[in-house]
């Protein structure tokens, strides 16, 4: 991916033992108060997926909204929220995946994408992958077809993209 002299990694704050002692929180908060740094994620993932025809970005809740709402802005076309159980008003799939202690849940509308769309898969951070790996289902359970997915973030030893093989998959910052 084409890089420019802004150094992401400067706009993410480390916080120790959060949100439990032992692990080490990457906050992306000081990125999202700078408009500067704000745009050159939007332009760096705009970029990684220009020529990919996408009819639509699917953003995952809560800080996919964020980066996903300006691609779709960016790219001229819909967004789809992918959002947590119960969030959703109307007829809706739901996809179970698991957690560090349990399991989650990820709900799409049903008519948010079909047949022929191309789908842009958006999220701040890819970690475990469980949560991409069931949004990548859901937006393919639609009849959609799964582009890309694209993350501000990635903790690579975490090994989120195994659960993404054949996927193509864009980080802007990696911690190994």
């Amino acid at each position: 991916m084409e890089e420019t002299s802004v150094d992401l990694k400067a706009y993410i704050r480390d916080v120790p033992d959060f949100p439990k002692p032992g692990i080490l929180f990457r906050d992306i908060t000081p990125l999202l108060a700078d408009p500067g740094a704000f745009a050159e994620v939007e332009g760096r993932l705009a970029r990684a997926f220009a020529a990919d025809g996408i009819t639509a970005v699917a953003g995952i809740e809560s800080r996919g909204f964020i980066f996903g709402m300006a691609l779709a802005r960016r790219f001229e076309v819909g967004f789809i929220p992918i959002r947590k159980e119960g969030k959703l008003p109307a007829g809706r799939l739901a996809e179970t995946y698991a957690l560090e202690y349990g399991e989650g849940v990820l709900e799409i509308h049903e008519d948010a994408a079909g047949s022929g769309d191309r789908v842009l898969i958006v999220d701040d951070l890819l970690a475990t992958g469980g949560t991409a790996q069931a949004a990548a289902v859901l937006v393919e359970r639609l009849g959609a077809t799964v582009t890309g997915l694209g993350f501000v973030v990635e903790l690579s030893f975490l090994k989120g993209r195994d659960k993404l093989p054949g996927r193509r998959v864009e980080s802007l910052i990696t911690y190994d």
